[in-house]
């Protein structure tokens, strides 16, 4: 089978393709009956909606995860060449699944929580992996900037003493549901902000589709914060790069930033169907 090969956006947002992870019903489905075209077909839309990685996470029990993983990512290299993202909560699986990869690609995620960074950072330093870092620790999940911050410079430490440099690592600020929040967004637009004052290079990440849970008409909550956020710094996102609304957004609000000379990316990729077309 032949090897999907996209051509690249010139569009600067980074995007992760979301759609084959093991915690969506659907794929869940697809894995425990080892449907392999129906894995095949993610990646292949996926890649033609134009990601710069494709998320892969087993979502399955610890006994089975690697070899779960194995075989997610052989079929997703079979169909495409885009770099896999190597999505786990176990530092060690990681570790061992990048062995599985054809070319540098993103680990999805360490944190400054027990030893991930003590496992992960020694294997990618002198690599062009690249790596998707949360803003927790082991007290959990920090519930205001000045703790997100503490631990981010922790967290830049330990990349300092392993020399990876920051263009490498995408910073997760942690986006939690808006509807449990006492101020909406604002503590994460500073921490963006702030990190991004810091270090202009580095990238900052989430899942978008996090905002959102538990409220109506999600993707209009999820497309809002999109805007919000690039505004504030955010340039990676875990996204599903099929829903043309939310692309057409990103490719607007590129444009809005000034980051798209005379709207030419924004043009060509409504011309090529990316959105506005369903």
């Amino acid at each position: 089978m032949s090897i999907q090969k996209v051509k690249r956006r010139l569009i600067l947002m980074i995007l992760i393709g979301e759609k084959i992870n093991g915690a969506i019903p659907s794929v869940a489905k697809a894995i425990a009956a080892k449907d392999a075209d129906f894995i095949r077909n993610l990646a292949k839309v996926q890649s033609e909606a134009g990601v710069n990685f494709l998320d892969v996470c087993a979502s399955v029990d610890n006994d089975i995860e690697l070899e779960t993983l194995k075989w997610l990512i052989d079929l997703v290299q079979e169909v495409s060449d885009i770099p896999i993202a190597i999505d786990s909560p176990n530092a060690n699986v990681i570790a061992e699944a990048i062995k599985f990869c054809n070319k540098p690609g993103l680990i999805n995620s360490v944190s400054m929580e027990g030893d991930k960074v003590e496992v992960i950072f020694p294997i990618i330093a002198d690599t062009k992996w690249e790596c998707v870092a949360l803003l927790c620790d082991d007290t959990g999940i920090p519930q205001d900037t000045e703790k997100r911050l503490e631990v981010f410079g922790t967290l830049m430490a330990k990349a300092k003493q392993y020399n990876i440099a920051p263009s490498r690592l995408h910073i997760d600020p942690l986006v939690q549901m808006l509807c449990t929040s006492e101020d909406g967004i604002l503590a994460i637009m500073e921490v963006i902000k702030e990190i991004k004052a810091q270090y202009p290079k580095i990238h900052i990440t989430g899942g978008a589709s996090n905002i959102s849970f538990n409220l109506p008409i999600r993707r209009l909550v999820n497309q809002a914060f999109i805007v919000l956020a690039m505004g504030a710094g955010m340039d990676s996102a875990i996204v599903d790069p099929t829903k043309q609304d939310l692309m057409g957004m990103i490719f607007a609000t590129e444009a809005l930033l000034g980051q798209d000379e005379y709207c030419m990316e924004y043009i060509g990729a409504y011309r090529e169907g990316k959105f506005g077309q369903k």
